[in-house]
């Protein structure tokens, strides 16, 4: 789940006391604008997204005004906007008026949970409000702390010397930033991320961090996000008829987290795993249908129906059923296995054969006896497959699910198609 935006983002930095700039929703009236306008002199027009929505800036969609004429037609050029990211295409349902800030320094700061350190770590630089993947490394810190003891001042003094920050916004970042450690750690959030904050100017010329943007990520399955009583439709995203099916099956058991990459693509994955995840969704690119983390143990029953709702909106396009995770702790793989397996031999049954190669990488407990549950419901399908242990790397195994599409295009769909006796492909 993901949050972008001052609307909701401004409030829960409330909860910890972190300085944020002045912000008007979509219900302001233009007496509350203009008077916003006096105070502040310039104020910065922002379409509202449901979900998490980057790159708003790069595609010109933020305004901004220093008279209410101005603000009005940016309001209205800017509250139904769509606007495209990725594959996916978001329509706006409101702006926010957020108050300019007058400052000569912006800093970049996120929070988030690293794979590579294995540890929380914080990402900082003196340079905010630009991408930080197009700036020089050497102003950027990325520093993993320990979670029991949190983010300490002294980290963020020790970052801040070691990429030559200026001396005069070491003090206030130090008093300020470690508040956010609370934030990311008692409402479990995954990521959270400030740019910019722009370091504003006092009438003592004291200078202060104000977040003027925000992006958070949370773990759904972690009941600490209910304590910001956020309101639901913060989430929901313009959610398709899949996701909506999917999300209805979420429990305490098993996770069920999908997200329509291309509808048009042709390599359907369920993964179980975030980092399996991570990795299937970057590699196949705009071939995978969908990235999904179908892992923490799911029971068979419900295992069996994500695996329908899976196959009855996409299997009939897939050229590849890739079945991929990393090696399992704690899922059991043929109680998993078997329930994909009976939704595979429940689809043919009702809706007739497809062309189709299956591509399976997993470890984990009782993993022979799940791809002894698959090769039986494959071969009875008549369904070539190949199948991958937990010594296979991962990313080879993408890979190769990807050399398989290529080859299904190429003349492999209609050779299934005929092994299958499908007078037509689909």
């Amino acid at each position: 789940m993901q949050l972008t935006g001052l609307l909701h983002g401004a409030p829960l930095m409330r909860h910890v006391d972190f300085p944020v700039t002045e912000v008007l929703g979509p219900t302001a009236t233009e007496a509350e604008i203009q008077d916003f306008i006096n105070r502040h002199k310039l104020v910065f027009i922002k379409p509202v997204f449901k979900g998490g929505v980057g790159k708003k800036g790069k595609a010109g969609l933020i305004g901004k005004a220093t008279d209410l004429r101005t603000a009005l037609a940016e309001r209205e050029r800017l509250f139904f906007v769509e606007h495209r990211h990725g594959n996916a295409t978001s329509k706006a349902n409101g702006v926010t008026f957020e108050a300019g800030v007058p400052a000569e320094h912006e800093v970049y700061f996120s929070i988030t949970d690293s794979t590579v350190f294995r540890a929380p770590t914080m990402t900082l630089t003196h340079v905010g409000g630009v991408d930080i993947e197009e700036l020089d490394k050497k102003y950027i810190a990325h520093i993993p702390f320990e979670a029991l003891t949190g983010l300490k001042a002294f980290v963020v003094a020790n970052a801040l010397s070691d990429i030559g920050a200026p001396k005069e916004i070491i003090s206030p970042l130090v008093q300020h930033l470690p508040k956010l450690w609370d934030l990311f750690h008692l409402y479990g959030m995954t990521t959270l991320e400030l740019n910019p904050i722009r370091m504003a100017i006092g009438r003592d010329g004291r200078l202060t961090p104000k977040a003027c943007d925000f992006k958070g990520g949370f773990d759904r399955d972690d009941p600490r996000w209910h304590r910001l009583d956020l309101p639901d439709e913060s989430f929901a995203g313009d959610t398709s008829a899949f996701e909506l099916e999917v999300n209805q099956l979420r429990t305490h058991q098993g996770q069920s987290d999908v997200f329509v990459i291309n509808p048009n693509g042709t390599i359907l994955a369920p993964t179980f795993g975030g980092g399996a995840n991570s990795l299937v969704t970057e590699v196949l690119g705009e071939a995978a249908i969908i990235s999904s983390d179908f892992g923490g143990n799911p029971p068979y029953e419900k295992m069996k129906s994500v695996a329908a709702i899976c196959f009855k909106h996409w299997l009939k396009q897939a050229n590849v059923l890739f079945i991929i995770g990393g090696k399992s702790n704690n899922t059991d793989i043929y109680e998993t296995f078997r329930a994909m397996a009976d939704a595979l031999r429940e689809y043919f049954s009702r809706n007739g054969p497809t062309p189709l190669f299956v591509v399976v990488g997993r470890g984990g407990p009782n993993l022979v006896r799940g791809l002894g549950a698959l090769a039986e419901a494959f071969d009875n399908l008549g369904l070539p497959y190949r199948f991958f242990g937990f010594d296979s790397a991962i990313s080879e195994v993408v890979n190769y699910a990807k050399e398989v599409d290529a080859w299904m295009r190429a003349g492999g769909r209609a050779a299934v198609a005929a092994r299958l006796n499908i007078k037509q492909a689909a």
